[in-house]
């Protein structure tokens, strides 16, 4: 079914104040859901833009986070101010996937339901070798792509990555707007490397992801995270529901229609019966 029909049928169905907190991946900000939530507000639905330490809005000095604790305290610290009643949507993209695991570790009874679109979904982040291969990006076969930050020195481990201009719309963008690719190349910023290599949460919190439903939306032209990569996420650890686009890694840009419906689509279902 088009989003678009999804979107008719469905905002009669859900109620208007659900609320939805989107997060971005790598590199990102809140700017990067402009059209999303344009959409949803436009359609009555409540969205909050969570920007990561050192990301969008944010000046912190990228080479100065160091833990992925300090990088999404910004996403830790809107969940704990929440009514303790209230619940919300979280929407992860990328490597905003790490952010809402985390939060649905420390905030399940916060969380309705956690997106994940093109994510790294890992329940207990980056522990071993599997992880990395299924859970990071591997742009190797497009060359030396990387623009690295080293702030500890140049003997020391990167502690900042970012793709190259000339890179990111072969990889990121490929199917999105040249307007959009555009705009992405102005405000892309270094993403905190060493704080995601070393995104790891507790095996003591394990039963309290498990309280949170998932849903997956898979992009099936990604670069970043392949197929094969979101398949093996997946399988590992099964969320309530797939949807599939045919997009390239950023479909709030490349399918905003079919990403709002899908959206929607989650949000809409019982959540309770459709993941026992």
């Amino acid at each position: 079914m088009a989003a678009t029909d999804d979107g008719a049928h469905l905002r009669g169905t859900i109620p208007r104040k659900q609320h939805f907190v989107l997060v971005h991946g790598v590199g990102g900000g809140s700017w990067c859901w402009y059209k999303i939530r344009c959409l949803m507000e436009n359609s009555g639905y409540k969205v909050s833009c969570v920007d990561l330490k050192s990301s969008g809005i944010d000046r912190s000095d990228v080479d100065s986070v160091l833990s992925f604790d300090e990088y999404n305290k910004p996403l830790m610290d809107f969940m704990s101010s929440l009514a303790e009643n209230e619940q919300v949507i979280l929407v992860g993209h990328s490597a905003g996937g790490l952010s809402i695991t985390q939060a649905s570790h420390k905030f399940p009874k916060k969380i309705r339901l956690a997106v994940y679109v093109a994510a790294t979904m890992l329940k207990l982040g980056f522990w071993t070798d599997e992880d990395r291969r299924e859970g990071a990006p591997d742009l190797s076969e497009f060359g030396d792509v990387y623009e690295l930050g080293f702030g500890q020195g140049q003997d020391e481990p990167p502690t900042s990555v970012l793709v190259k201009k000339e890179f990111q719309r072969k990889i990121i963008y490929h199917m999105s707007p040249y307007e959009d690719s555009t705009l992405a190349a102005m405000l892309l910023r270094p993403g905190p490397m060493q704080a995601l290599t070393n995104a790891r949460f507790t095996e003591e919190e394990e039963g309290e992801v498990e309280k949170v439903p998932r849903v997956f939306i898979k992009t099936m032209q990604d670069k970043v995270l392949k197929p094969e990569q979101q398949d093996a996420m997946i399988k590992r650890w099964p969320p309530c529901t797939v949807y599939e686009l045919d997009t390239d890694h950023s479909p709030f840009f490349s399918a905003p229609f079919l990403l709002f419906g899908f959206l929607l689509k989650a949000a809409a279902f019982d959540v309770a019966s459709a993941c026992t």
